[in-house]
């Protein structure tokens, strides 16, 4: 009786994470416009397969949470390239800048698809005319300690979108919470990222008239990909030469399934990091992540190089190089 319902039990536990985990909200995919705010810029981020929402300041905060720019005591530059995939390349650059007790950001999110040819009913192979698609989402970042412990951050992006002659211009918050511990570096953070209204695309409609009716044509509304995080970050394990950082994060966006992601980055005297994770219950993503990161200076100026990568099993391997600068400000 008590291995029949041990059995139960686990066979129980099993089909609940089969059925609610990986399911939960994949009804909704598709649902939302602007998806390249959802891709990861930041090269350690993306090597802990985004778990990244309780990370200690490293530049690229203003992405991740923007409540965590508080860390930097001096003016901060950060520099990411992202290979999506297809020739298709999104670039990151941000900067943060300390001011007595509160802190501010400015950052640069684009994406550019290269010259696409195109194609009609007639003319399948192309016509000679080439477009673009490029999306650019800029932001102003304000972040301030409440206490010893407790953070929090606001961003406000403007977001302008083009496809062709078609343009969209929106906005988007983040607005981020991080609270920190003396036990181990522990950290918990919650933030909701890109919160914002429908918007639509505008523009002359393509001149083909074949077969349809192009005066009842007409552009939809849609959603931006908003995403609500929670996770935490800790370090079980430190010496004078190397420590072990951990993070966990669970992702409900608006527009996909609720998904969970762990990441854990070893760093070797301050010098070498390795870092690793893995995403569950997120379509495509059957492999782990992987990156390394490695700390150098310009002249008294700390310098830091960061390389990530993602397998995915649909655009294959996704690249992800970044630069970290700090101005130093200490006194020699």
């Amino acid at each position: 009786m008590r291995k029949l319902i041990l059995l139960i039990l686990v066979l129980g536990v099993f089909e609940v994470s089969a059925q609610i985990l990986p399911n939960y909200g994949g009804q909704r995919a598709g649902l939302s416009t602007l998806s390249f705010l959802k891709n990861d810029v930041s090269p350690r981020s993306m090597a802990m397969s985004g778990a990244s929402v309780a990370l200690n300041f490293d530049g690229y905060n203003l992405f991740s949470n923007p409540a965590a720019i508080t860390g930097a005591d001096a003016l901060a530059v950060s520099a990411s390239n992202f290979v999506v995939g297809a020739g298709v390349q999104q670039s990151f650059l941000s900067g943060v800048l300390p001011i007595q007790k509160s802190h501010f950001g400015l950052s640069i999110n684009s994406l550019n698809s290269g010259a696409m040819e195109v194609r009609t009913e007639f003319q399948p192979n192309g016509t000679g005319e080439l477009f673009y698609v490029s999306n650019l989402a800029t932001g102003l970042t304000y972040s301030k300690k409440l206490s010893d412990m407790f953070s929090m951050g606001l961003t406000i992006k403007y977001i302008y979108e083009q496809i062709a002659q078609y343009t969209n211009h929106t906005a988007t918050a983040d607005l981020g919470f991080l609270y920190k511990t003396d036990f181990k570096d522990l950290r918990f953070a919650v933030l909701v990222q890109n919160f914002g209204g429908n918007s639509s695309l505008s523009g002359d409609f393509l001149a083909v008239d074949f077969n349809r009716d192009s005066s009842s044509l007409d552009l939809n509304s849609y959603t931006v990909p908003t995403v609500f995080k929670m996770g935490f970050s800790m370090v079980p394990y430190k010496t004078k030469t190397q420590s072990l950082l951990i993070s966990a994060e669970l992702n409900h966006p608006n527009d996909n399934a609720e998904n969970f992601r762990v990441g854990a980055e070893y760093n070797y005297r301050d010098l070498l990091y390795g870092r690793m994770g893995y995403k569950f219950s997120v379509e495509g993503q059957s492999f782990p992540s992987f990156g390394i990161g490695l700390r150098s200076q310009i002249g008294a100026h700390p310098l830091r190089i960061d390389y990530a990568i993602n397998p995915t099993d649909f655009f294959g391997m996704q690249h992800c190089f970044g630069l970290y600068f700090q101005f130093n400000k200490m006194e020699r």
